[in-house]
């Protein structure tokens, strides 16, 4: 199989094919690190497998023009059940595991563990919030979001706003219309905040743990 029909087989998958290609890769990483299960293993696991499911939704969706983001939505790849429990379980993980790593300071491998677990933790939750958000945009009746301009929405579009909400917990240019949009919105900016002040705050506290 050539590397082009290969991305257009990843293009073509559903989300939660993804999700399980992720959390498989994931698993074969902790037969390869297997040592005991330690915490950096686990770690390793979790990492690898918040990286590859961001990166095969952002080759599925990334390209994405407006009838193609709205078909993908329409059709139920862009789901939001498991996707609410992902979000919650990558918050709790990346919580969990900066608070481990304080208590087993001065391992540099489990602090380099745990500062890609969080970074790929909060780029996987902004991505599903991305097709969340895309999902309810195209859910008859179409709408929820003024984008300010007059050709309807991508998948990129949808990250925006996201992502957006991610680094400031606000949304900028963008309006948000309905509870429909605005209660994902503030779930959103509440992680956010999370992420923004008790994480991160834990996570220079464990780095500077490592200076003489």
């Amino acid at each position: 199989m050539t590397p082009a029909a290969v991305m257009a087989r990843v293009r073509e998958s559903s989300a939660l094919w993804r999700l399980l290609l992720s959390l498989l890769i994931g698993t074969l990483v902790a037969v390869g690190l297997w040592a005991g299960w330690r915490v950096e293993v686990r770690l390793s696991v979790w990492f690898t497998t918040a990286a590859v499911f961001v990166v095969l939704t952002w080759i599925a969706l990334g390209p994405m023009d407006a009838a193609t983001t709205e078909h993908f939505a329409r059709r139920g790849d862009m789901t939001t059940g498991w996707s609410v429990l992902l979000v919650a379980a990558a918050t709790l993980f990346s919580l969990t595991s900066v608070v481990v790593a304080l208590f087993r300071h001065g391992n540099p491998w489990l602090v380099l563990a745990t500062i890609m677990a969080v970074v790929t933790s909060w780029t996987a939750i902004h991505t599903l919030f991305a097709t969340h958000y895309a999902r309810l945009y195209y859910t008859d009746p179409v709408g929820g979001i003024d984008f300010n301009q007059q050709e309807l929405p991508r998948f990129v579009d949808f990250a925006y706003v996201s992502f957006t909400i991610g680094m400031s917990f606000t949304v900028s240019d963008t309006n948000l219309s309905g509870s429909l949009m605005r209660r994902p919105a503030l779930f959103q900016a509440l992680l956010s905040y999370l992420f923004g002040t008790v994480i991160l705050a834990l996570v220079i506290n464990l780095i500077s743990g490592l200076s003489p």
